[in-house]
């Protein structure tokens, strides 16, 4: 596991093992991941719109100083509260309150410095304030 302070959120990226104790494995990147088969990623779920827009994703991804992660986070959190995103993100709260655990699945390299986190946060301050 990657790392995730709730026990029923769990992370995990797409070229790792699936392990029984993933739960409902939901995929949280906008891409299908490269080189990975539908069968073999055992994806249950695949909620593009938790995930940064494309011109979001574009804009930090351009950025070779690193520079831009806070403001990417800011950005982000920002989308979160849009309406396509509130409704993605319900789904997931409800597939965790539905008798979790959730592993959210990412391709992502640099999980710490993605939107995964956020992601994360944010799912559980839905979770502990709704």
């Amino acid at each position: 596991m990657v790392g995730s302070s709730s026990s029923d959120v769990r992370v995990r990226r797409v070229y790792d093992p699936q392990e029984d104790g993933d739960g409902t494995r939901v995929l949280v990147d906008r891409l299908w991941p490269r080189g990975v088969a539908k069968d073999r990623a055992r994806i249950d779920k695949w909620l593009k719109d938790v995930t940064p827009s494309n011109e979001l994703r574009a804009w930090y991804h351009e950025d070779r100083t690193g520079t831009r992660y806070d403001d990417f986070v800011d950005r982000y959190r920002a989308e979160l509260a849009d309406p396509a995103h509130t409704a993605a993100v319900g789904e997931l709260v409800e597939l965790v309150r539905a008798g979790g655990p959730v592993t959210l699945v990412t391709a992502v390299k640099d999980v710490p410095h993605s939107h995964v986190p956020v992601l994360v946060d944010h799912l559980e301050h839905e979770l502990r304030h709704h």
